[in-house]
């Protein structure tokens, strides 16, 4: 115990001393030890193409030039510092993560010098990023009505329950516009089981509390369909660790 406590505080000592970002390209990207994203992701030249590669995601699959964005779980800012660069005059790009570090980096570094990037606390109760976390359903309510034009998930239904991605879901339908579009990735197989947390033998060693949620690709399409959503394209094991992209619409009334 002792030494577990001595070793956060040497971490929290760290990190209160170095920057917590880099200068590159002319871009502010976060410092190497707050992206999450894998060890890829260390070298400043794949994080800032794969910002853009988010960025270009986006823009092929809804446009940007007067669109409204929510991205739910966005970490240090990945995907905001690509559309940064791409179009900075998007109409509206709302930030939110259950991570206290990732939002107070976001607002310190993007916010102030563009209103249009918002950034906000989803205080939510998770394992890997915020354990001491009070809410227990996505709280999405400061979006009502606002008729997003797309709504981005990276990395972050592949670390979920069902019940938990159903909430989402139910939020979702509340905010999104009818043409809008849905972009998510997640663990999707076939015959497989429904769901399983940490599969074992399965692409790399779990070893974080919903490390890997993988689900049955049947399974999690009956859930899309029985929340109003209806998959416009899947990607197979394209992206992160093998995950999925997977885009969505609203199913015709």
């Amino acid at each position: 115990m002792v030494f577990k406590a001595f070793t956060r505080l040497l971490k929290r000592m760290y990190h209160f001393l170095i920057p917590d970002r880099v200068i590159y390209k002319k871009v502010i990207l976060p410092a190497k030890y707050l992206r999450y994203c894998g060890r890829d992701f260390h070298d400043n030249e794949h994080y800032l193409n794969s910002a853009l590669k988010e960025a270009d995601r986006i823009i092929k699959t809804i446009g940007i030039d007067h669109s409204s964005i929510l991205d739910v779980g966005c970490g240090v800012g990945r995907l905001a510092i690509g559309l940064l660069i791409r179009n900075p005059s998007i109409k509206a790009y709302y930030g939110v993560d259950v991570s206290p570090r990732a939002i107070k980096w976001c607002k310190k570094n993007i916010s102030p010098s563009h209103s249009n990037f918002n950034f906000i606390l989803m205080d939510m109760k998770n394992e890997l990023y915020n354990k001491e976390g009070k809410g227990t359903s996505p709280a999405l309510t400061f979006l009502y009505g606002k008729n997003l034009d797309g709504i981005y998930l990276y990395s972050v239904f592949s670390h979920m329950k069902h019940e938990d991605v159903i909430s989402y879901l139910q939020e979702f339908k509340s905010i999104i516009a009818p043409t809008g579009k849905i972009f998510f990735t997640a663990f999707l197989e076939e015959h497989v089981p429904d769901e399983v947390e940490n599969p074992v033998n399965y692409r790399m060693k779990w070893t974080l509390p919903l490390h890997c949620v993988r689900y049955n690709k049947k399974y999690l399409e009956n859930i899309l369909d029985n929340s109003g959503f209806k998959i416009d394209r899947f990607d197979y094991a394209t992206e992160t660790d093998g995950q999925s992209g997977v885009y969505l619409s609203l199913k015709s009334s």
